[in-house]
């Protein structure tokens, strides 16, 4: 498996002091050692194996499984650390190795039989496979095409000008024999053509044009070996990026290890670096600088260091700018991001903060991280899982504008060492919450039909633990959904699109709302004359009325509740009820009403509306209240029907049934106005009827309430007509109180002579005129005037 020391190998080792020849008289292995600690890796890595090869032992295959792992050859570190494990000697710690790089290599359960073989087990060392979940994006993972060479490639970034940018040490091995190394006229010893690290090339910036040409970029700071980790700043118009520079002559130095530092240039037209400023804080003896990500928005620049007070290894640290590029001190992340191993290559998106790490819990070597970002903290670290991450080194997280996603691995199956690929979404997340009227989601069973419009397919929803709609669904593609369920309002929503739609999740809300059965929106009364069934010229108009609104709104229809008096017998009067009902029924067929939207219900005497009962005294009148037949309108008749949502209504909140009576009653605008004589506070016989069928309307409707308000004309003085009005005001709530209407329904105010309907103390007024400020005035709604109280006096002016 082809692995290369990519993530940390920017580091370029000095070795000065004059050399006389030591070398040739040390072992194979001892030098090897020294180029370990210079960090030579690939350099070591061949010496050891070239020991092993003419002494094998214990100890050297063992350096040599830790050297295969250093330039990152997972599967070679295996395969030596079951040659050591071999050896009689081996360790725990041998054993340990093996059973981890088992773990990267997809090896586990080879390296777990050869060690219960030794009669040790993977439990009893602490290695069990770590179990990293699959990514919350649906990410397909690809190799960028044009930009990956047979060497190690990574770190892919783009300016303003759409120019890329990206790092490689494309062009080749060069394998460095002991006797190769060469010794300047400085005394400083290192190649000049390649990286001791890894016997390749130094790492350079290319950069890959509009047409895919690709080409190297000259970094200006003087001495550059290592030319890598490049960020754009477009608001100034700056690459930012680390370099690892020869030093010359050190007095009383033998071994330096000279460390990558931070510049930064600004970009040219063609994407050539302009000049080069370092930053601030570089110690190029003392310790590494390196990885900056430029967060314009924060202002800060990121960056990974070893400087002293970390937590160990290499650590992630920001310095606030300004401007003019004026930089803060340092500010570590703190221990919720930095571990005791290397934080590397962090980048930020809106709330969302990445790095790659060795140090968290993750599933290869070096595994990409997300957090939730706020300007004070970084919290929530969590794995960001497969496909983001395999059994490989995963780092260098990038996104670009269209959310495309860039970074760089040495998995299985790559063309190099290190290759860049490229993450798109392969899905979206769609979330929907379901409430019922009070914002509670809801948990029972509903069907959602979920449409992919553009593909036409169904897409599978599921539910998650709260309770909420769940689906992937296709980038770029229209949808639609119908959420129904039995006794509810069936929704429908065919807005959902996820073309051009930058997020995650797609993110709906829907509110399911049970049909209002039998809801009553209008009531009225026609009466008949003694003995009599036949439709009377005075309540034609009521009846047309009704057959108007049936017509106009399919979801309405009509109960007939029929009535007699208490004259003739109760046989005689159950069927002259029923006739009666009959008779609206062929009325409003006659107006085009079909029957079956007219249910009907017959009485006779045995629901009367007062004490008119068999052998009672009672005036003609108060008969006449008794031979009636009740009309209720009803909306959404049938409980057994599934209906929608009327067109003519789509606007209107169903939480709140009311608002359906509200709705009719606008159009029809016939609650009672109740006049009365000249100084007087008695009911006429008229307006009892107008108050019976009110009683009946708050009786169908208990929701409702009746507001009721007592007026005066405007002749005597205040005081008097102030109790005269809320005597008024009493008369019609004593009369529907004793139909049996609860008197926390009713509401009343009086005004006196205060709130005219004509003002006749600005014009001369005639007897009509007083006549229409001799009222009471009612009102039907859902909520009080807003004072505390049942009965309120309002002071005359």
């Amino acid at each position: 498996m082809k692995k290369t020391l990519t993530i940390l190998g920017i580091t370029a080792v000095l070795f000065l002091g004059a050399v006389y020849g030591s070398e040739a008289q040390q072992s194979k292995v001892r030098y090897a050692d020294d180029q370990m600690g210079l960090m030579n890796y690939q350099h070591a890595l061949d010496m050891y194996k070239e020991a092993y090869a003419k002494k094998p032992n214990y100890e050297t295959a063992r350096k040599t499984a830790l050297a295969q792992e250093k330039v990152r050859d997972y599967g070679q570190s295996y395969a030596w650390w079951k040659t050591a494990v071999g050896y009689e000697e081996a360790t725990e710690e041998a054993y340990t190795a093996l059973l981890r790089m088992g773990i990267l290599t997809d090896n586990f359960e080879e390296a777990k039989s050869i060690i219960e073989a030794k009669g040790l087990s993977a439990d009893s060392l602490g290695v069990s496979p770590t179990r990293i979940p699959v990514s919350a994006r649906k990410l397909k993972v690809e190799p960028m095409e044009g930009v990956n060479s047979s060497e190690a490639d990574f770190s892919y970034v783009e300016d303003a000008n759409g120019m890329k940018y990206f790092v490689s040490d494309r062009g080749g091995s060069f394998p460095t024999r002991m006797p190769g190394i060469r010794i300047d006229g400085r005394n400083k010893l290192f190649s000049e053509e390649k990286s001791d690290a890894s016997d390749r090339n130094y790492f350079s910036v290319y950069q890959q044009d509009k047409d895919g040409k690709v080409s190297k970029v000259v970094s200006n700071v003087p001495n550059t070996m290592h030319f890598s980790d490049p960020s754009y700043a477009a608001s100034q118009n700056l690459l930012f990026y680390s370099v690892t520079r020869s030093i010359g002559k050190v007095k009383k130095r033998r071994n330096i290890v000279v460390q990558p530092e931070i510049y930064y240039s600004k970009v040219g037209p063609d994407g050539s670096l302009e000049g080069f400023t370092a930053f601030p804080y570089n110690d190029s003896i003392g310790y590494a600088m390196m990885h900056p990500f430029v967060d314009e928005g924060a202002k800060r620049l990121y960056f990974s260091s070893d400087m002293p007070g970390g937590m160990g290894g290499y650590d992630l640290y920001y310095s606030e700018y300004d401007e003019n590029m004026v930089f803060g001190t340092p500010v570590n992340l703190g221990p919720e991001v930095n571990t005791g191993g290397n934080e590397t290559h962090p980048f930020r998106k809106d709330n969302r903060f990445y790095f790659s790490s060795t140090g968290h819990k993750g599933l290869g070597g070096m595994d990409i991280f997300e957090a939730n970002y706020t300007p004070t903290a970084i919290s929530g670290v969590r794995n960001m899982g497969t496909p983001v991450n395999s059994l490989g080194d995963d780092f260098a997280y990038r996104e670009g504008k269209d959310r495309t996603v860039y970074l760089s691995s040495n998995r299985k199956g790559g063309q190099g060492l290190d290759d860049i690929y490229m993450a798109k979404e392969m899905y979206k997340q769609f979330l929907a919450r379901v409430l019922d009227c009070n914002g509670a989601i809801i948990t029972e069973s509903y069907l959602a039909t979920f449409r992919d419009k553009t593909q036409g397919v169904i897409v599978a929803t599921a539910r998650n633990g709260k309770g909420e709609l769940t689906a992937q669904v296709e980038p770029e593609s229209d949808f639609g959904i119908t959420i129904s369920k039995p006794g509810y309002f069936p929704l429908s929503d065919e807005s959902i699109t996820t073309k051009g739609f930058a997020g995650d999740t797609l993110k709906r809300e829907y509110r399911l709302v049970p049909i209002p059965y039998q809801l009553p929106v209008h009531v009225d009364i026609v009466y008949y004359d003694l003995d009599k069934f036949a439709i009377r010229r005075d309540a034609m108009p009521a009846l047309d009325k009704l057959a108007d609104l049936m017509k106009k709104y399919s979801f309405l229809d009509l109960l007939v509740a029929s009535h007699t008096d208490s004259r003739a017998s109760d046989e005689y009067n159950i069927t002259l009820s029923n006739n009666r009902a009959k008779a609206v029924t062929e009325y409003l067929g006659g107006k085009g009403i079909n029957s079956d939207r007219v249910r009907l219900e017959w009485f006779g005497e045995s629901q009367l509306t007062n004490d008119c009962g068999n052998g009672k005294p009672c005036k003609e009148e108060n008969h006449q209240l008794n031979r009636r037949s009740e009309l209720v309108l009803e909306a959404f008749p049938d409980p057994t029907k599934q209906y929608d949502i009327p067109q003519e209504l789509k606007d209107m909140d169903f939480c709140d049934p009311e608002d359906i009576f509200e709705k009719i009653q606008e159009e029809i605008n016939d609650i009672p106005t109740i006049y009365f004589d000249f100084d007087k506070a008695m009911l006429r016989s008229v307006h009892k009827t107008e108050l019976e069928r009110t009683a009946i309307m708050l009786k169908r409707m208990p929701n409702l309430m009746l507001y009721i308000e007592g007026h005066t004309d405007q002749r005597g003085d205040g005081p008097y007509n102030q109790k005269l009005s809320e005597r008024r005001a009493q008369a019609v709530k004593d009369y529907l109180k004793n139909k049996g209407v609860e008197d926390n329904r009713l509401e009343s105010q009086w005004f006196g002579k205060t709130k005219p309907i004509h003002d006749c103390d600005q014009v001369t007024c005639t007897p009509a005129m007083h006549q229409l400020n001799r009222r009471t005035e009612l009102r039907v709604g859902k909520s009080s005037y807003g004072y505390t109280g049942r009965q309120k006096k309002v002071d005359t002016m």
